[in-house]
């Protein structure tokens, strides 16, 4: 898909479809500048099919003879203008980000159902953000709205649109300079997350942790970043008996790719991990069968991660280092599999009782986190995983849980998931949380009892971090069945976390 500014003439655009944003306005029709539009939202409006609400559209057909020659006319509808207030929370201007991308999703969802494949936006004035922003915010739900995975379908179905977007056109009167930088920022973090819906899409035999070596050595080739991949060998002289006890079932071998970003030894580095769980069995501690399928998708936060390196490699931010860590490995029953009960020793000496193979996340985490901090010394680190089918429980499939040992931390990250849509919800940690894991016989145990499990998921967690500022991301509920929205697909990975880290490094302090 190619997205570019214009300033073309739009009553002599010729595309498949043109594109009004328009206001809501309380018991008036909405106001747009151009005639036609505007005749015919009058008569919309009173025939009770149109008033502007957000979501709403109006899609006509001019006749070619009017001053508009597109083939498709769309109008849609954004919230009203007097609508300006904090949400549950979220600053007026966030809240305007969303509305935004959500109405650029809204374009592609009906783009793809009438087969329009050229399209020209006309951005709309600026309200609450600048052009900008509107123009960022807007790409972003124009492309995450676009986005399919086609990949393996071999047959067309009849409700298949059979169609893609090839092309958008953001039309703004003069080209300026800001409008490109939202339109490349827009652009940037939206393919970027696309790339993690892809990773996630990929079924468990074709999406091992080979798969996840190959794709960071490839972000390293084309970005010119420093790639390293530890395989079994390496785990073995490092002791990381974590990731290769879990990995102990499974024929596929274990990988820890390594994604470094570096702009000076001056700069702060922050260090991010992604749970890389290529596929999930349970291992010994089966899963029921229903749902199992599904596990192909406990790879998400590392597809996040590596989905963020390759927007960190587009846009090279200045004065921060960015180091990625992907701890990769199945988790099958195997005749050599971990058992519960069996203790094992994790990267830096401090031994684990396994009471239950299917709390794996945790032990490969474990690995990587205390890896990454002894060798980059990070100002911070941040992980994200599936982790806990608790957090589901707890917060659904509309915020992802947040526990972090620093304020600022958990403060900074919680701003940057409102400015990109996906809202964290933040979850106490303490030593009464902690004592669920003290083992008889080991250091810690991988699980506590079943009350608050994902805080004692996030405290097994906090013994690897020291004194490191660290915060953990609990996407369970929302890396897929997340949020319907008209940018995110429906029961389908959701890409979370890409967009959120960016906006952290954008603007990172």
């Amino acid at each position: 898909m190619k997205v570019k500014q214009t300033t073309q003439d739009l009553e002599k655009y010729k595309g498949d479809m043109l594109v009004y944003f328009v206001h809501q306005q309380n018991k008036k029709v909405p106001a747009c500048d151009n005639k036609l539009v505007q005749d015919t939202m009058k008569l919309a409006f009173k025939a009770g099919d149109f008033s502007g609400r957000e979501g709403e559209i109006l899609l006509f057909y001019p006749s070619g003879k009017g001053k508009l020659q597109a083939k498709r006319i769309l109008v849609v509808g954004l919230v009203m203008a007097e609508e300006t207030a904090a949400i549950n929370g979220v600053a007026a201007a966030d809240v305007w980000r969303e509305n935004y991308r959500k109405a650029g999703g809204r374009v592609s969802e009906t783009a793809l159902k009438t087969k329009a494949e050229k399209i020209l936006i006309v951005v709309p004035e600026p309200f609450i953000l600048e052009k900008q922003d509107e123009v960022e915010c807007l790409t972003e739900g124009l492309i995450l709205g676009a986005y399919q995975f086609k990949k393996y379908k071999k047959t067309k179905e009849e409700d298949d649109p059979g169609a893609s977007i090839a092309e958008i056109q953001i039309f703004t009167e003069k080209a300026e300079k800001n409008i490109l930088q939202g339109l490349n920022r827009g652009r940037i973090a939206a393919l970027s997350a696309c790339a993690a819906r892809d990773m996630a899409n990929e079924p468990g035999n074709v999406w091992t942790p080979a798969s996840f070596a190959e794709f960071g050595r490839k972000l390293a080739r084309t970005y010119k970043l420093n790639c390293k991949v530890l395989s079994k060998t390496d785990m073995l002289r490092l002791k990381m008996g974590g990731i290769l006890g879990v990995n102990s079932g499974s024929a596929q071998p274990p990988k820890m790719v390594i994604l470094e970003y570096k702009t000076a030894n001056r700069n702060p580095t922050l260090l991010l991990v992604g749970k890389g769980l290529t596929f999930d069995s349970g291992g010994i501690s089966l899963k029921p069968p229903k749902g199992m399928e599904e596990m192909k998708f406990d790879m998400c936060g590392g597809a996040a991660v590596l989905g963020l390196m390759q927007a960190v490699g587009e846009e090279k931010p200045k004065g921060i280092n960015v180091v990625a860590v992907v701890p990769a490995t199945e988790n099958l029953p195997g005749p050599s599999a971990l058992k519960p009960g069996d203790i094992i020793t994790i990267y830096g000496g401090k031994t684990v009782e396994v009471l239950n193979t299917d709390a794996e996340g945790r032990l490969i985490l474990a690995d990587a986190l205390a890896y990454g901090i002894k060798q980059y010394k990070p100002r911070a680190v941040i992980d994200l995983a599936t982790l806990t089918g608790a957090v589901v429980i707890g917060l659904g499939h509309h915020r992802t849980g947040l526990l972090s040992n620093n304020d600022e931390l958990a403060r900074q990250v919680m701003a940057a998931g409102d400015r990109s849509g996906e809202p964290l919800w933040r979850l106490p940690l303490g030593p009464e949380y902690s004592k669920q894991i003290k083992s008889t016989v080991a250091d810690i145990k991988n699980i506590g009892n079943r009350s608050a499990g994902t805080i004692t998921a996030a405290a097994f967690l906090q013994e690897f971090v020291g004194d490191t500022p660290w915060a953990h991301l609990d996407i369970a509920g929302t890396a897929y069945n997340f949020t319907e929205k008209s940018y995110v697909p429906n029961k389908a990975p959701s890409g979370i976390g890409v967009r959120t880290l960016l906006e952290l490094i954008r603007n990172w302090k």
